[in-house]
C-alpha cells in the first residue's frame, strides 16, 4: 500500500527544454554583448602616453620612428 495515491494517467513533469535552450542562448548573447561594450569602453578610456621616437627621418636615433606621430 503506498501513501500517496496515483492519479490515473498522471506523468512524471518533464523539463521544458524549448525554454531552457531560449535561456542558455540569452545568457550566451547577453555574455557577448557585455564583452562588447566592456571592450569599447576600454579603447574609449585608455589613451597611452606619447614615447620618445625620432620625429623626422634626418633623426638618428635609436630605435624606429612613428610614421605619423600624434604627439
Amino acid at each position: 500500500m503506498s501513501l500517496a495515491p496515483s492519479l490515473p494517467g498522471a506523468r512524471p513533469r518533464r523539463p521544458n527544454w524549448k525554454w531552457i535552450s531560449i535561456a542558455i542562448a540569452s545568457i550566451g548573447v547577453a555574455v557577448l554583448v557585455g564583452a562588447n561594450v566592456h571592450l569599447v569602453y576600454v579603447a574609449l578610456r585608455s589613451q597611452p602616453d606619447c614615447v620618445p621616437h625620432a620625429r623626422d627621418a634626418s633623426d638618428t636615433g635609436d630605435g624606429f620612428r612613428a610614421a605619423k606621430s600624434a604627439c
